[in-house]
């Protein structure tokens, strides 16, 4: 049996890639732009450029496994990354099959919100667990849903697209898939920055560190955490805002599939108690008695880039 595995998580903004060996350690890893080439050919030779060094010294291809991918839209049963509302390549993209032929390996390809929460049964903090649900909070929010140890597809390969149900019907504008209303619009990093611009646009006498950024192009999800952190009442509102919609939105989850526990993934995350105490407080303010302080609401505990690639590297080991 082969040695190593390629483990790829396919995010909004980074690509983060890493080699992995039987006992789920990251020998080495790096990253590049998703964005950053408009053809997806031109995305997978600099991925193929960039991890060739990292195969030929764990041995050649000959030492690995094959390659595990998790990307947004990717569909297990096909390979293929189908209509991703975060990414440039639009339609569908036979992904899987351009990096076998590209590298020459095995691929295997899910849900990047699938990969994550994989990662987090096999080495994290949901290890044991066989009911619970993983919500990234990145560029977009991706699920991964874990039902009797096993992760939900769906007959289609699509099933648990949480971020997009609709939590404020008739409210904001999804750029990416033109539907209101839906739990990306908010809880996402980019959620953060609209709710901010729209509460000092609606706010314009209240002062703010956020006035002192360009809205154009320096208020991001960081700049408000570390207002918010400040003290700066409409960086706090901000957040208090976003885990209001969130916990509500977790609420329906739970209600859904009971899960032993929710695990939050991402960027987001790094806000702390600014998303956490106002998410966990909306969410068992809308359960209804049964499901009321039965279900965990923690921070994965695995670095943010290792959980999908760790989770992407499992997909090929036999």
């Amino acid at each position: 049996m082969a040695d190593f595995a390629i483990g790829i998580d396919i995010g909004g903004t980074n690509t983060k890639f890493g080699v992995v060996d039987k006992n789920g350690h990251i020998l080495s890893q790096d990253r590049l732009l998703t964005n950053k080439h408009d053809a997806v050919q031109d995305f997978i030779d600099e991925l193929h450029e960039k991890l060739q060094p990292m195969i030929a010294v764990n041995g050649g291809p000959q030492n690995f496994t094959g390659i595990g991918i998790g990307a947004p839209n990717g569909n297990y049963y096909t390979g293929n990354i189908e209509y991703a509302a975060n990414l440039k390549w639009r339609g569908i993209i036979p992904f899987a099959m351009m990096v076998s032929d590209k590298f020459g390996l095995k691929v295997k390809l899910t849900n990047d919100a699938n990969a994550a929460a994989m990662g987090e049964m096999m080495y994290g903090c949901a290890k044991g667990m066989k009911h619970f649900i993983v919500i990234t909070l990145g560029t977009g929010v991706g699920s991964g849903i874990v039902v009797d140890g096993k992760i939900v597809l769906g007959h289609d390969g699509f099933a648990g697209e949480l971020g997009h149900t609709i939590i404020r019907p008739g409210g904001r504008m999804h750029k990416g898939t033109g539907i209101r209303g839906t739990l990306e619009s908010y809880a996402s990093a980019t959620g953060v920055r609209e709710t901010a611009i729209e509460m000092l646009t609606e706010h314009p006498h209240v002062e703010s560190l956020l006035r002192d950024y360009s809205i154009n192009d320096l208020i991001t999800s960081q700049t408000v955490y570390e207002c918010a952190t400040k003290g700066d009442k409409i960086a706090n509102d901000v957040f208090e805002f976003t885990g209001q919609i969130l916990g509500e939105a977790l609420a329906n989850f739970v209600m859904f599939s009971s899960p032993e526990a929710i695990v939050l993934f991402g960027g987001l995350t790094k806000a702390g108690d600014l998303i956490m105490n106002p998410t966990r407080q909306a969410m068992e303010a809308n359960l209804i008695q049964v499901f009321k302080n039965k279900v965990s609401l923690m921070f994965s505990e695995l670095k943010e880039a290792d959980a999908a690639i760790l989770g992407a590297s499992a997909l090929v080991w036999e």
